[in-house]
């Protein structure tokens, strides 16, 4: 099948895109910062994931890393988002001169010159992979919405986010060991072992150390199915290192508890995919999405996603 000139056109688009997304990733870690981890504490924004104020829909994956960094770097006191066209709809409008957020979403199609050589083949179609960046604002950026956009999400008292989160943990019904010195998960035998909790100097960091082990028990062969057999030092290790710190930091920014980095130790491994592979933030921030919202299935409320980015 022969290219086109717009097909070729859409594959720098998408290599372009994927490249601006991981240099700004790579550009965070070389100066210490981890993108999902964000000093909430003096934010005007409340501690939660982004979302749609239009559909009440979650982004997932890249897109959360890149909607947290705007709220962090432009001061924003939301976390909701809007495209133009919702505000207007909305029947606000973003005001004049605002600077929208790229965000990016993944799908795959079949185009109908490939539906009809398959048909005639008698084979299946051949779906293509594509990526397009769409502009959202934050409701702070726009005029007009209706006033239960402009409200602010009360903060939780910690000391009721700790049953939240125990609760959670508990319906996983993971097989959960308590006791040692060290937090591990061996996927051969599926089970999670985590110090107990006095172990802890905050004990709100055993609940972070839980969700980042829940993390890699979400990709065992009987759930999300990823590759959990690389050995320390390993890019495979390294990769799902990657996968069960931010799955972590989601499920903790869900449930109102600050994310904080586990094994910031592999900070270079992490840097060393990222610039080998343009595609690899992508394809761990998506995974992360999905073994956090796998998680987050459990609980009591668990929100529908919004535009997913992928590789």
């Amino acid at each position: 099948m022969r290219e086109t000139g717009q097909q070729r056109s859409g594959q720098k688009e998408k290599a372009s895109l994927y490249q601006e997304v991981t240099d700004k990733i790579i550009a965070e870690l070389e100066q210490g910062r981890v993108p999902w981890v964000q000093p909430w504490g003096g934010t005007k924004a409340g501690l939660s994931l982004p979302k749609n104020a239009a559909t009440g829909r979650r982004y997932s994956g890249v897109n959360i890393l890149i909607l947290w960094g705007a709220v962090i770097e432009r001061a924003f006191p939301s976390q909701q988002w809007l495209t133009f066209r919702q505000a207007l709809d909305l029947g606000g409008n973003v005001r004049k001169g605002e600077r929208g957020t790229t965000v990016c979403y993944a799908d795959r199609f079949i185009p109908k010159a490939e539906s009809e050589r398959a048909a005639k083949a008698g084979e299946e179609p051949e779906a293509v992979p594509f990526l397009k960046r769409f502009t959202v604002f934050n409701v702070a950026q726009c005029d007009g919405l209706p006033e239960r956009l402009s409200v602010r999400a009360p903060v939780v008292p910690e000391r009721d986010l700790i049953p939240e989160a125990e609760l959670l943990i508990a319906a996983t019904k993971a097989d959960f060991r308590v006791g040692g010195e060290r937090a591990f998960y061996v996927p051969a035998a599926d089970f999670i072992q985590v110090p107990p909790q006095s172990a802890f100097f905050a004990p709100i960091n055993y609940y972070r150390t839980c969700f980042h082990e829940l993390g890699h028990w979400t990709g065992h062969a009987a759930r999300l199915v990823r590759d959990l057999s690389g050995g320390f030092g390993s890019k495979t290790y390294a990769c799902e290192e990657l996968v069960a710190e931010m799955a972590s930091a989601f499920v903790c920014a869900a449930l109102g508890i600050a994310p904080t980095v586990r094994h910031a130790d592999y900070l270079g491994s992490w840097l060393d995919v990222l610039r080998e592979d343009n595609r690899a933030i992508f394809r761990a921030a998506s995974a992360a999405s999905k073994a956090a919202d796998f998680l987050l299935a459990f609980g009591p409320q668990a929100a529908p996603l919004e535009m997913a980015a992928a590789s």
